[in-house]
């Protein structure tokens, strides 16, 4: 997701359920936190979980 997207998202979000100044900020960094974790693709953990072929030895000679 587009950064300024989450920015306006997880800001109207943090204002329409922050009290104070504090909760707001705590909430504006969870729902910031939470929609970054839901952008990312599948397909990255896939690659890095791919086991690398063995390599084999051979004599010369």
């Amino acid at each position: 997701m587009n950064s300024f997207f989450k920015t306006i998202i997880a800001g109207w979000g943090a204002k329409k359920l922050g009290g104070g100044c504090l909760s707001t900020i705590l909430i504006f960094v969870l729902i910031y936190v939470a929609l970054g974790q839901c952008s990312r693709t599948p397909q990255r953990s896939v690659l890095l979980q791919k086991s690398v072929p063995a390599i084999e030895s051979r004599k010369i000679g």
